[in-house]
């Protein structure tokens, strides 16, 4: 069987790694079990190095980062995954199974930050070519809900703290992407956690089926 890249994508407290747990249960049951995990922002030495910086602080000294700044820097961590990690994995015959790709940049900053889409996807073809991710969960769940469970888990990071406006805009840009994607499989991430997990098992399976036929 093929190597294949998965990815899963969401806003803040869509239950990514929960489902990332189930999105692997449902591979091994399918016989598949060389597997790596990859996340974004992060992934290499390099690439957690962008992470912190773009996460965990507003600013260096009395510099803000601006938001192509932001952008440049997402893009960075992640050519320097995808060319280091993840293409050198599938190239063994490993499927690689992601915590966010590039689906996250064009709905956080077009989306939340408003960036102009036409240029992020140029930037996006610039840095990565052609190369996508073979399937895409996303998982939808209103701000209100998502942002209550990640202030339950602790601390906010940097873009955890923005407004609800900005995470509005951004599921916003989530829900238009998926609608336009095929590849990407929406998951209502609002239901209670055994119907989110019985949507994801379903959906991987059928998924996996549909590749072999």
């Amino acid at each position: 069987m093929a190597s294949n890249y998965i990815v899963i994508e969401g806003l803040e407290g869509a239950g990514k790694t929960t489902a990332r747990n189930m999105v692997v249960e449902t591979l091994e049951k399918l016989g598949i079990h060389d597997l790596v995990f990859t996340r974004e922002p992060g992934g290499t030495i390099l690439a957690e190095k962008l992470r912190s910086l773009v996460l965990d602080i507003k600013s260096v000294g009395d510099e803000v980062i601006t938001d192509k700044a932001e952008v440049l820097m997402f893009y960075a961590a992640r050519v320097q995954l995808v060319e280091t990690v993840i293409k050198p994995a599938l190239a063994k015959g490993q499927w690689v199974i992601g915590d966010r790709h590039d689906l996250s940049t064009q709905a956080y900053q077009g989306g939340g930050r408003g960036i102009d889409q036409t240029m992020l996807a140029t930037l996006r073809d610039a840095v990565l070519g052609d190369f996508r991710p073979n399937l895409t969960l996303y998982l939808d769940v209103t701000p209100e809900v998502g942002l209550k469970r990640a202030r339950a888990r602790g601390d906010l990071d940097r873009i955890e703290q923005e407004s609800l406006d900005f995470f509005n805009r951004t599921r916003a840009r989530y829900l238009e992407l998926a609608a336009q994607d095929s590849s990407i499989r929406t998951i209502d991430a609002t239901q209670p956690l055994e119907n989110v997990m019985q949507d994801i098992r379903d959906t991987v399976t059928a998924w996996v089926k549909e590749q072999n036929a």
